[in-house]
């Protein structure tokens, strides 16, 4: 699939967009390790099984139609009915509550829904933990708000072979992430749009037996980015100055502040970039997904605009600086996916998302 009519922003069009190499790229992530693969359900043994956890802050309405076709996949994941009719029913009824993910110290992409029997990363950062949704594929994927029966299935065979093969492994030997981040940043990835080269050094350094679960993960271009939105929610967990949850949900971008139960928000807009040819008069849906943990923590759109990630991130803990923000008057910049609105198509381009910066006051 090709992109058509990247669209840069404004500001971004006066600086060069190159790489960098004088800062420390993995500095927010020092010691972070994954050390375990759990379902939901043990992650979060308090958990009601039929709240199910969705990106950004809460929804003031109903969720966005991407949402809602993850909200069905995750109840026939749970094989609460037996068909999508039922699933409809079950949510009409108001058989399902959504909360937002950070509330739990859980982290999700884009559009996907967590439940109970789903898999997650576990993710230490000294005090700090958190877990992060496992990704099982390329579109279509559930992050995207696909409708197909494969999207769970690839999960529940890849959730049993990461709980299986994996997760002892890592119980004995945590994995640290910092220096396959430095690594596969050096080598042109970003952390975000781009995790191929850290994903690769990650399966290098587990310990795994059976090569051909292996050479499946190594697949996943994108397996590492949960991985990364964990440990960079730990690192704001860890080290933030004020913003400790970050997020949006397809209709509001919003943070928390250390210390807050709720969340500030506004309204968000949909990405501005790249379309997949033949998507390009589709309507976008506004910015969805916990993935902006990972570029707040400088990484992400801020590795490819060195000036703003010069002028926004703190050099000490490597995590933008809600000060910085006011100072200068930009925001960060987040690197997202876009997807359809009416949830029919799912991922229908790529591009970058800036809030305003009045949020962070």
């Amino acid at each position: 699939m090709r992109f058509r009519g990247y669209i840069l922003c404004a500001w971004q069009s006066a600086i060069a967009i190159t790489r960098v190499t004088s800062f420390d790229a993995a500095q927010a992530f020092v010691g972070a390790v994954w050390f375990d693969v759990l379902p939901r359900s043990a992650a979060c043994p308090t958990l009601p099984s039929r709240v199910l956890l969705h990106a950004g802050p809460p929804y003031r309405g109903p969720p966005p139609a991407p949402v809602v076709n993850a909200t069905i996949q995750a109840v026939l994941f749970e094989g609460w009915v037996k068909d999508e009719r039922e699933a409809r029913a079950l949510l009409a009824a108001g058989g399902v509550e959504w909360q937002p993910a950070q509330h739990h110290g859980v982290v999700t992409p884009l559009a996907q829904v967590v439940s109970p029997s789903m898999p997650l990363a576990a993710i230490r950062s000294r005090g700090a933990l958190r877990y992060g949704a496992v990704l099982e594929g390329a579109s279509p994927a559930l992050r995207f708000g696909s409708p197909a029966a494969e999207c769970r299935e690839r999960l529940d065979a890849l959730g049993a072979q990461l709980i299986g093969s994996v997760a002892p492994g890592l119980k004995r030997v945590p994995l640290p992430l910092a220096e396959p981040i430095r690594r596969g940043i050096a080598r042109g990835d970003d952390g975000h749009a781009r995790t191929e080269t850290i994903t690769e050094e990650i399966i290098a350094a587990l310990p795994i037996a059976d090569a051909r679960l292996a050479d499946t993960l190594r697949t996943l271009r994108a397996f590492a980015l949960p991985l990364l939105m964990a440990a960079a929610s730990a690192a704001l967990e860890e080290h933030g100055a004020g913003v400790t949850a970050l997020g949006a949900n397809g209709a509001e971008f919003g943070l928390r502040r250390r210390g807050d139960s709720g969340w500030q928000s506004i309204r968000s807009a949909p990405p501005r970039g790249g379309r997949l040819s033949g998507c390009e008069a589709v309507d976008p849906l506004p910015a969805i997904g916990d993935s902006v943990l990972v570029d707040y923590c400088g990484l992400g759109a801020l590795i490819d605009a060195p000036a703003l990630r010069a002028a926004l991130v703190d050099p000490r803990c490597g995590i933008v600086d809600t000060h910085r923000i006011m100072a200068g008057g930009e925001a960060p910049l987040f690197n997202l996916a876009v997807l359809d609105a009416a949830g029919a198509l799912g991922l229908i381009g790529r591009g970058t998302y800036r809030p305003d910066p009045t949020l962070f006051r």
